[in-house]
């Protein structure tokens, strides 16, 4: 039976659009409202995609640097939103409302009125004006000061994040701005997240999300940090709560406003519909794969994984990226936890160590280069290479939080192949998940089922790596967009078509339980490598040996 816009009699019914920003594209889902039924979808890439090297006009960019040209953000509503309204054969105005959902923390410098800094002529050649997005970790130094003093004066807030603050929030870039340009900082009127960017740019009104307030924003129990605080932590800082970043916070599901006619021009869709309430691409991912009930971690797997999952129990977990009081769902206290690099560790391998002899069997077998590999890792027993890896090609974001650590791959012959590097990649990730999920256990915050999303699920040998080495059965969401389903379901709910997000979860959520089953002997095979690479990561992350710390001084001074 073919989905359609329409009810069984032919009448038109209520849909709803989600709009998914993610670091290198923008995908819209158009989702009937009755079932969460998808009934088109479309992407379109970012002209710019990341600024890692250098601006537009050329200025060079210091390591650690990702920046992002927010005009890139309205393309997607002009360009991937009427595409998926056009296949999904729906009729404008049968769409009561469109919802968004953006990587985070991912940080717009603007005026008073939302234009950004970098759309000003005079500073088309300023790194600060740009969008920071949430792999910018040049801020370190000022996390690491953000953390040190926190721990000194006893801020109560400091352990709602694992007693770590992370070098890719709100609070460390802005103090990077100040830093390094003050003019910049000082010209900035908002420092805005993208979350809340992009919906100030449909309805033109300007609302905090619950969400990243919380998780990026250092937002607990109803304040930031003090005044007195930011003042001891650098001279002219003291303000920068009250003058560039306190705003009024909506709840997630709520109405932020109503579509502009501006708006509606771009998107095709009606003026007037609801605009929900920004919120997080791993965040809205959780509800449209079922996960309402404490417990549930949804592992959002692509380029990073973010883990997130509800729980009616508080607990200071080692490492965590926050938890917030209905920060996921209301009435539950909502966690997140992550790794800064997944998919984009396989992608680079894949770049850089993929030989043209490869390249050519794989075309002649009709696979890309990822297909390839996997299938050849996939004939290995486990340990069959020799070798076990560190994956943090980005950094570590849980449990280290420390974007300063590089990758590693230990056991490395003149007889190791293409193809055991990248098992041992995917093993990595793998062993770098169960660490978070023991982490949360120890803390007695259980976790009691494993629910993938995400493009990653597509790559079976991958998911089995996960169900065996967390010993736990692997559910798999039932969408191949669940952010932008996500979105679409909270927009389902500023609509007022259903009274919460756990409602509508019932209805448009989707889930396949049990996909995946540890196989009890590669489970024990797998417990000897992650003992080795608990090794590793506790030599390496914890102070034994801060060789690469060490190694990311000489390339900063190599660089200067």
């Amino acid at each position: 039976m073919v989905n359609t816009g329409n009810e069984p009699n032919g009448n038109p019914e209520p849909c709803v659009v989600g709009v998914d920003f993610g670091t290198l594209s923008g995908r819209a889902v158009v989702v009937r409202v009755r079932d969460g039924a998808e009934l088109g979808t479309a992407q379109h890439e970012y002209p710019h995609a990341v600024l890692d090297r250098e601006l537009p006009d050329g200025t060079r960019l210091p390591p650690d640097w990702a920046l992002q040209v927010p005009s890139d953000y309205i393309d997607v509503l002009r360009h991937a939103v009427p595409a998926a309204l056009a296949r999904a054969g729906v009729a404008p105005e049968q769409v009561i409302g469109i919802g968004t959902d953006f990587t985070a923390c991912t940080m717009v410098p603007t005026l008073a009125d939302g234009t950004p800094l970098c759309e000003l002529s005079e500073y088309t050649g300023r790194p600060h004006a740009y969008v920071k997005l949430w792999r910018h970790h040049a801020a370190q130094a000022q996390a690491d000061r953000i953390t040190t003093l926190a721990a000194e004066r006893k801020e109560p807030w400091l352990q709602r994040y694992g007693g770590k603050i992370s070098s890719e929030w709100e609070f460390a870039k802005a103090l990077q701005v100040l830093e390094e340009d003050p003019e910049i900082y000082h010209r900035m009127e908002r420092w805005v997240e993208a979350a809340d960017w992009i919906v100030w740019q449909l309805c033109g009104t300007y609302l905090r999300n619950a969400c990243t307030a919380g998780y990026k924003g250092q937002y607990q129990d109803g304040a930031y940090p003090s005044q007195a605080y930011l003042e001891a932590l650098a001279p002219g800082f003291a303000d920068f709560v009250p003058e560039k970043l306190e705003h009024p916070i909506g709840a997630l599901g709520a109405k932020a406003g109503h579509l502009t006619a501006e708006a509606a021009a771009w998107t095709g869709l009606p003026e007037g519909i609801a605009v929900c309430v920004g919120n997080v691409d791993a965040h809205v991912t959780a509800p449209a794969a079922g996960a309402v009930e404490p417990g549930q971690m949804v592992a959002i797997m692509g380029t990073s994984t973010c883990h997130v999952m509800s729980s009616d129990q508080q607990g200071t977990v080692p490492g965590m990226c926050g938890v917030v009081d209905g920060g996921i769902l209301p009435g539950l206290w909502g966690y997140e936890a992550g790794q800064s690099g997944v998919g984009d560790i396989f992608g680079w391998f894949v770049r850089t160590g993929f030989p043209s002899s490869y390249a050519e069997e794989a075309a002649a077998r009709g696979r890309d280069a990822h297909e390839h590999l996997t299938a050849l890792a996939a004939g290995q027993k486990v340990g069959e290479h020799g070798l076990i890896a560190l994956d943090w090609h980005s950094g570590n974001r849980s449990v280290l939080v420390d974007h300063e650590l590089s990758g590693v791959v230990v056991g490395l012959t003149l007889s190791t192949r293409p193809e055991d590097v990248y098992r041992a990649l995917l093993e990595a990730t793998a062993f770098g998940t169960r660490t978070i999920i023991e982490a949360f256990e120890a803390s007695g915050v259980p976790v009691d089922e494993l629910i993938i999303a995400g493009g990653l699920m597509k790559n079976a040998l991958l998911m089995q790596i996960y169900a065996d080495v967390t010993r736990r059965p692997l559910s798999i969401i039932g969408s191949a967009q669940g952010p932008a389903l996500g979105a679409a379901m909270h927009a389902a709910v500023a609509a007022g078509a259903y009274p919460d997000i756990q409602a509508s979860a019932r209805a448009m959520g989707k889930a396949d339980r049990g996909v995946y089953q540890p196989d009890p002997e590669r489970a024990a095979a797998y417990d000897r490598l992650y003992a080795e690479y608990r090794l590793l990561h506790d030599y390496f992350g914890r102070g034994t040996n801060d060789v690469m710390h060490r190694l990311r001084g000489i390339r900063a001074e190599a660089s200067a």
